[in-house]
Order: structure tokens, then sequence, then C-alpha cells
């Protein structure tokens, strides 16, 4: 019997200094299976996407891009204060910045759609509304090399672009997403679309919705 307690000692010894290391050296990521997390995990699978009209809010607080990626690694989720129901369902996320205090931001998951906005001016989850103007600009994408997905080799033809990597760089380069074309409603899936320069600095606007995981484009156009 004392050989056995001493053994399950040494157990809850080493459980305890494995959980030391996933809290504090990974921040609670390993955990998918907390709340906040699984939250979290959902905010970075999708392509995060900042509205043209808040930027000055995020300028005057000297808040950077990859600021607001990290709020998503150790920020904390207020339930709270979110709106869990509806679409888009808005999560607030509370971080503390070195000499900038402890700021608010408001992430919202449009159905069915591969963004993610982030908001920060707006006072409760419950005045976040999906962005129907203007310009958002991409500050993250879920890591697959594979993201994007062409229906037919006849678009690439048609706008002589190579391949989806292509696309898939030069999005990451420059894409904007364009919130008035944008289709919430469409059906089956919302619609949006991604608007981007290629390597001749042409504009080109790519119509796609989120199936399987993957941004699947149904038209490529040149629009200029």
């Amino acid at each position: 019997m004392e050989s056995f307690v001493r053994r399950l000692k040494y157990y809850g010894i080493g459980f305890g200094i494995g959980l030391i290391f996933v809290f504090v050296f990974f921040q609670n990521r390993g955990c998918s299976w907390l709340p906040s997390n699984r939250v979290k995990n959902s905010f970075l699978d999708r392509v995060i996407v900042v509205p043209v009209d808040q930027m000055d809010y995020l300028k005057s607080k000297g808040i950077t891009e990859k600021d607001l990626v990290q709020v998503l690694n150790d920020g904390e989720v207020n339930f709270s204060e979110s709106k869990k129901e509806g679409n888009p369902q808005v999560y607030s996320m509370e971080k503390e910045f070195e000499g900038k205090g402890k700021l608010k931001f408001y992430f919202s998951l449009p159905k069915e759609s591969f963004i993610s906005e982030i908001h920060f001016s707006e006072k409760s989850a419950n005045a976040v509304n999906n962005t129907t103007e203007g310009l958002g600009e991409i500050i993250h994408f879920p890591k697959d090399n594979d993201l994007v997905f062409v229906d037919g080799q006849s678009l690439l033809k048609k706008t002589e672009l190579r391949d989806t990597k292509q696309i898939l760089k030069l999005i990451k380069l420059n894409g904007m997403i364009d919130f008035k074309e944008t289709n919430l409603k469409a059906s089956p899936k919302p619609e949006h679309l991604i608007i981007f320069k290629d390597n001749k600095g042409r504009r080109i606007g790519a119509r796609a919705v989120w199936y399987k995981n993957k941004i699947d484009i149904s038209s490529l156009e040149v629009l200029n």
C-alpha cells in the first residue's frame, strides 16, 4: 500500500508539472476543451477582417495587427458580455497591453461565413452588426496552404492567374473584403467579394463562399 501511495504521489506531481507547462508556456492554447479556447479557435479558423472605418480607433490606441491576433492567444473572453445567439454571434474579449491599459474588442462571426470581423468602437456586443459598406482589411488567415479552391480552370485562364496558390499569395499580400458587394443572405451560403491586385497591377474580384473549410471561389473577373 505504501508503494502504491508513493507512486500515486509521484504521478500527481508529474501531472501538476504538465498542467503548469500547458497553462504558462502555452497560455491555455493547448486546452482546446476549455470554453474560452473553443471560442478563440473558431475565430482563428476564419479569415479575420478589420473594417476600414475602425482603423482610426485602432491607430489612436497604438494597437497593431499583431496585437489583435495576440488577443486570441491570451486575451480574456467575457461570456457575460457576449452575444452568443443571432447573426452575427459577437464575443467580447479583453487584453491588458503594456503602456496602453486593458482594452476591449468585439469579435463577430457571421453565420456560415469564412470571415470574422473585429470591432472596437461599439459600446456593447449587441451594438455590433455585420458590416455592409466599405472595405475590410484582412489581418489573419487560417494556417492552410490550400485554403483557396477555384471552381474550374476556365476561371484561371480568364484572368491569366496561374493557380490557387498564387491567388492565396496575392490575397495575403493586398486582399480586401468588399462589404458592399458581399451578400450574407445568399443561398445556400453567404457570398463575399474579395478584391486584390495581381502582379500586373490589375484589380481582380473573386466571389467566394465558405465550403468544407475552404474559400471556394465561384467567379473571377478583372475589375479595371
